[in-house]
């Protein structure tokens, strides 16, 4: 019950604020701010952990949104797609980039495709939850994880 209200309260209900189009402007924007945060901070081992994580999550969650655009839906951990923890701190502050701008395409992707926002994809720790909640998702965490790195 508790993952229900979250799920309504953290993804949905925000989710559906916005259009595809609109998410892929939100996207960027805080891609943008997370950019700035990740320059003015320094490389350590904890750093790189926690970006590492973001970027696995990011790409984890465009092979769901993919599914919006006809792909089959693949049931698989975050794991797959994270990268390694021996990468650099510039190497993973340049996949975040090219992760969020994939991110920020794929939106647009499923606005051009006229895909329905309200499709639902299963999260694995959510259940089943739209398009629009997906977007959200990815914004909302980038942007919490992003402010455990420290300098």
């Amino acid at each position: 019950m508790l993952q229900g209200i979250l799920r309504h309260f953290l993804l949905e209900r925000p989710g559906q604020k916005w259009t595809m189009s609109a998410w892929g402007e939100k996207l960027a924007a805080s891609g943008e701010q997370i950019e700035r945060r990740l320059e003015k901070t320094g490389d350590s081992e904890r750093n790189r952990q926690v970006l590492s994580h973001i970027v696995g999550i990011e790409l984890w969650g465009q092979s769901r949104l993919r599914v919006g655009l006809g792909e089959p839906f693949k049931e698989e951990e975050y794991d797959n797609y994270r990268p390694s923890r021996s990468r650099s701190w510039e190497q993973l502050k340049a996949e975040f980039r090219m992760a969020r701008k994939k991110s920020i395409a794929l939106a647009e992707a499923l606005d051009d495709n006229q895909a329905d926002q309200f499709m639902q994809v299963k999260h694995n720790q959510y259940g089943m939850i739209t398009l629009g909640a997906w977007l959200r998702y990815l914004d909302m965490h980038a942007n919490l994880e992003s402010k455990r790195i420290k300098s």
